[in-house]
């Protein structure tokens, strides 16, 4: 289990997983995965998660690489490097690297939809020339 960030100064502006689950339409129990996987890292406050803007931005980033299809592991290494301190171009330049593999992926998928589009087409076709419609 990841260890936990202590909770922050009491001037830091903070959310509950409840808040965070509201704002981004997802479920705590969404949320709580991501951190199983090591995407967040709330503080504790009792029993209680509190995130920082920290982890709301890990969360943000966290989703939009899910609707581009990215998987977790992907996520987590860009979203891990976006925390780092260090110069963007490396970042950057693993984000180039993932998208380009993705593309290629999705590309394959859609030729091969376009195929399978194309038998179902000839086969309709045929059905309506067997029944003469």
């Amino acid at each position: 289990m990841p260890s936990r960030r202590p909770v922050p100064a009491a001037t830091e502006t903070t959310y509950t997983i409840t808040e965070l689950a509201a704002e981004f339409d997802i479920t705590p129990r969404a949320i709580r995965f991501y951190e199983d996987m090591g995407l967040l890292e709330p503080g504790r406050k009792g029993r209680n998660r509190i995130y920082t803007p920290r982890d709301r931005t890990r969360l943000k980033l966290t989703l939009r690489g899910k609707r581009l299809g990215l998987a977790l592991q992907e996520i987590k290494q860009l979203v891990d490097m976006y925390d780092s301190q260090a110069s963007a171009a490396p970042q950057l330049r693993a984000f180039l690297t993932i998208l380009a593999q993705h593309r290629q992926q999705l590309e394959q998928q859609r030729h091969d939809i376009e195929v399978t589009l194309a038998e179902i087409q000839q086969h309709e076709k045929r059905c309506r020339s067997l029944l003469g419609s």
